[in-house]
């Protein structure tokens, strides 16, 4: 069963239109029937929703111990912001929030992170908006390998479920690959059987023969 900040991130993901159904092409070149665009939460009030969604899957999924809330430049910065205020308010404790510069900077503050420091040994969590190839957490592993911290895991917004090159899911593969958990907020097939049965402020958002698709997509 959904929790309330799964439900209320499915709506707020079709209100924004950050989750449309239809006929796609990717970056990648395949077809598909939905597509995600988090760039889409652009409103002040959207903040305030996702932070409680990437917050409370970080504490589902990684405990009460995260220090500090990484997201990669450029969509992850209002997603660490936000996830580590509302984390903040879980735990009752003061959480850290990160993002990296595309380049190092060589004066002023200098560096390569922005944010609360990146030490030794404190646990830290990940946040992106959605996951295809990995590259995205690939590039934030291998900057935050050197600062010596402590990487629990990732949260995305949406698990697109898409098959990678064998018989596991694109997720899957990365987090064998990678050695590290990924963790949805919510994945498309939870989206769909709940958008499938529920209308968002008066609207039905999905058709059956839209569901009928996605299925077939995910397991085609």
């Amino acid at each position: 069963m959904l929790t309330p900040a799964q439900q209320n991130f499915i709506e707020l993901l079709v209100a924004r239109q950050a989750l449309k159904f239809g006929d796609f092409t990717l970056k990648s070149g395949r077809k598909s029937p939905y597509f995600i665009n988090t760039g889409c939460f652009h409103q002040g009030g959207d903040l305030t929703k996702l932070g409680a969604a990437y917050a409370a899957t970080i504490l589902a999924r990684f405990g009460k111990d995260v220090q500090v809330v990484f997201g990669p430049a450029y969509k992850g910065i209002p997603l660490a912001l936000a996830a580590a205020a509302e984390y903040e308010r879980l735990v009752g404790r003061g959480v850290g929030w990160t993002y990296d510069r595309k380049e190092a900077k060589d004066h002023g503050d200098g560096g390569l992170f922005v944010g609360a420091p990146l030490t030794a040994g404190i646990p830290v969590v990940i946040v992106d908006d959605v996951l295809t190839a990995g590259t995205a957490l690939r590039e934030s592993l291998t900057k935050l390998k050197p600062s010596g911290v402590k990487i629990l895991g990732a949260v995305v917004a949406v698990d697109r479920q898409e098959k990678g090159q064998g018989s596991r899911t694109a997720i899957e593969e990365i987090q064998h690959e990678l050695g590290v958990t990924v963790a949805p907020i919510i994945t498309i097939t939870e989206a769909a059987d709940y958008l499938i049965a529920n209308d968002v402020a008066g609207k039905r958002y999905l058709t059956a023969d839209d569901r009928e698709r996605i299925a077939t997509h995910l397991t085609g």
